[in-house]
């Protein structure tokens, strides 16, 4: 007598992650931020063919030029370029501004996803993510330089470790909610491995909310690299940053005020840009919270 054999109990898991692209343009402002991003961006990947001058090249007999053919906004107190510098410098703080993002969401995740899965971890990770952030993130990032000193690593790494936190903390609240749903017990009354469930089961559900906490990081970052910088803090002030720049000018404003309004107009865009970009993720992600903005 032939015994029926029943099917293996299949367990659902979060449908893939699927982001199209289209809300970059899906009203004029955030067309514009785009765009501007794009060009910021497109400026700083090329700028060795972009630049017309070397931004690092000292020529002292140009001092504090006015703009001319030559020198479109001028040079500085060291007769450097300054619209070289200006470009060579969104180089390094859009870097560091990835940089910062890119390791603090990788390093958030793995945190979170610990500390919401395993409730013995929670309680010992989350005192020390709230210790770090009772620290403000500023003199956090001073102190970390200047232990370390000033360099593009450090730097980075100064304006990462405050952001851990909370990327730790958003990751953890999506796990401790995901965790109850009857997919995941399913998979541990199943035997699961644990990366599988973390993997299957756990990093889909965290995916959405990274991408926007990520876009908040990176112009966090660009600002906090400029604040370090201009406070002497940051890296060498002969290394082009629209931070050193603005730092470099500020003693004369009153001679040559576009020393710092030409870079702090690119660092007001870049930020202002990947803000209103984070907000459109948000809203392409989560269409109830347009909803609910639109309701007010």
């Amino acid at each position: 007598m032939a015994i029926e054999t029943l099917p293996e109990p299949s367990i659902p898991i979060t449908r893939p992650f699927r982001l199209k692209l289209g809300f970059l343009t899906a009203t004029p402002i955030i067309a514009i931020a785009t765009a501007c991003l794009a060009l910021i961006v497109a400026l700083a990947v090329f700028a060795p063919w972009i630049a017309p001058h070397d931004p690092l090249l000292l020529a002292p007999a140009q001092r504090l030029k006015p703009s001319s053919a030559e020198f479109l906004l001028g040079t500085d107190a060291y007769g450097r370029d300054v619209l070289s510098r200006i470009i060579y410098g969104g180089r390094i703080s859009l870097l560091i501004g990835l940089g910062a993002a890119v390791f603090s969401v990788g390093i958030g995740l793995a945190i979170g996803l610990l500390a919401g899965f395993f409730k013995w971890l929670d309680a010992v990770m989350m005192r020390v993510m709230d210790g770090l952030m009772a620290i403000p993130s500023i003199l956090l990032a001073i102190a970390v330089v200047s232990l370390s000193g000033a360099s593009i690593g450090t730097v980075m790494m100064a304006i990462t470790i405050p952001e851990i936190p909370r990327v730790a903390r958003l990751v953890r609240s999506v796990v401790l909610t995901a965790r109850e749903e009857p997919y995941v017990e399913a998979a541990i009354s199943l035997g699961s491995s644990l990366p599988k469930i973390m993997w299957r089961h756990l990093m889909p559900n965290t995916v959405a909310p990274l991408i926007v906490q990520g876009t908040y990081v990176a112009a966090s970052a660009i600002l906090t690299e400029a604040i370090l910088s201009f406070l002497g803090a940051g890296i060498s002030p002969e290394t082009p940053t629209w931070g050193n720049i603005m730092a470099e000018g500020r003693s004369y404003f009153q001679i040559k005020p576009s020393l710092i309004f030409w870079p702090g107009l690119l660092l007001s865009l870049a930020i202002l840009s990947v803000n209103l970009i984070g907000d459109a993720a948000r809203d392409a992600l989560d269409p109830r919270m347009k909803q609910r903005e639109g309701g007010k």
